[in-house]
């Protein structure tokens, strides 16, 4: 028993003296698996981060701003009856484009026919005592040396007077009655598309009555509804008269393009048609209307857009918005590798809007390399490996390819 505990603690210092022997490696000799863990300078250095990087160039770009609004149709009309009666035929298509006189309705006629041709024998009866009264009159006239009062004479013009107003009254009442004939074929008064019809074959409409029968909109050409605060507004226009715009330009107003609701371009350029004088009391906005020409029937009335207006043109560097972000204060900031690829970051006090770009013109020269992708996961003074990208027309960035002479072997001489 004694024994047993002399050899308990002996055998446990040999244990752990092995340990201790096992973690290192002989002087002078080669370190074994677990010494290299240990040695010291062993750890490699992290590899620098690969960047992607747009290099930046001097150039003339336009200065631009941004709003928003819907299309809203350049003639609108509700198509209402002018005579009453039951609707006969209905040729048009609902939801078709027409034309200007393409027949809409048709209402039935037979009451509007009747009473035509009532008025017609009626200016008939009374063209035929015209004759009669002249006759009468020429007779007064050469009987008046011969034995004829003055007052017959006078009742002979009188008559004939009658039955010439007679006629004019028969002739207005027929033209009445060609109108209304007429006004039973409802048609467009203006190129359009129609909308769905509210009546159907064998209804009764009357005259002018408050519901439509159709609505007509003309969409090609198309308005443009903007609206922007007043404050913004005096900036627009205070950008528009100092920018760098032609005479043409400054005439007929600035272009402008439109990004539809799925983030296209609208290939037509469009100009300001009118801007309101007066600001709403409830919204302190300025409703600005712009004018486009819409061939294709690509923007219907009120779909949402964005329109962006120019107001000039400066000579700067473009940082797209992509890359660029802002400090507590507003400033523009955007991070850039340096000649020794490290990372720093710029601020700009001030910037213009340039399509989806920041337009700057201090703090950059030609030739700077900005980070488009990988500056969120890099802080300044950090190594990186920038590569060459673009910046498409969607805002998508694109590395370039790389180039094939860049790694070839030299020419043996």
């Amino acid at each position: 028993m004694t024994a047993r505990k002399f050899l308990l603690p002996l055998l446990l210092a040999g244990l752990l003296a092995g340990c201790s022997d096992s973690g290192q490696a002989p002087a002078g000799g080669a370190p074994g698996a677990g010494g290299a863990a240990g040695a010291p300078g062993a750890a490699q250095e992290k590899p620098p981060a690969p960047v992607s990087v747009l290099v930046l160039k001097k150039a003339e770009h336009p200065l631009t701003t941004v709003l928003s609004g819907r299309a809203e149709a350049f003639q609108t009309a509700s198509i209402r009856p002018r005579v009453g009666g039951i609707i006969k035929e209905i040729p048009v298509k609902e939801g078709s484009f027409v034309k200007a006189g393409d027949l809409l309705y048709k209402i039935d006629d037979e009451t509007y026919v009747a009473t035509l041709a009532e008025a017609q024998a009626e200016l008939e009866k009374a063209e035929v005592s015209v004759p009669a009264a002249e006759a009468n009159l020429q007779r007064y006239q050469r009987l008046a040396n011969s034995g004829a009062s003055q007052k017959e004479y006078e009742d002979a013009q009188t008559t004939l007077l009658q039955a010439k107003a007679s006629v004019a009254q028969a002739r207005a009442t027929v033209q009445t009655a060609q109108i209304s004939v007429r006004l039973t074929e409802v048609r467009a008064p203006f190129d359009g598309v129609v909308s769905a019809t509210a009546f159907s074959i064998g209804n009764v409409v009357t005259a002018s009555q408050a519901d439509a029968l159709m609505t007509l909109r003309q969409i090609n050409p198309i308005y443009i509804q903007l609206n922007e605060s007043s404050v913004n507004l005096l900036r627009l226009q205070k950008a528009i008269a100092s920018g760098t715009l032609s005479q043409k330009e400054k005439q007929e107003g600035p272009e402008i393009h439109l990004t539809l609701e799925d983030g296209s371009e609208y290939p037509q350029s469009g100009k300001l048609d009118m801007s309101e004088m007066a600001v709403s009391t409830t919204t302190g906005t300025v409703s600005i209307r712009t004018l486009f020409d819409n061939p294709d029937n690509l923007i219907l009335p009120g779909i949402y857009v964005r329109a962006t207006i120019t107001v000039g043109k400066e000579t700067g560097f473009l940082i797209p918005q992509r890359a660029a972000g802002r400090t507590a204060n507003g400033d523009l900031t955007a991070k850039f590798v340096t000649a020794d690829n490290k990372v720093e970051t710029r601020t700009f006090p001030s910037s213009s809007l340039s399509g989806n770009n920041w337009l700057v013109t201090e703090a950059v020269a030609d030739g700077d390399q900005l980070i488009l992708d990988g500056f969120q996961w890099v802080t300044d003074g950090a190594s990186v490996k920038p590569v060459p990208a673009e910046v498409d027309s969607k805002g998508f960035v694109i590395e370039k390819p790389a180039d094939a002479n860049a790694n070839a072997p030299a020419p043996k001489s």
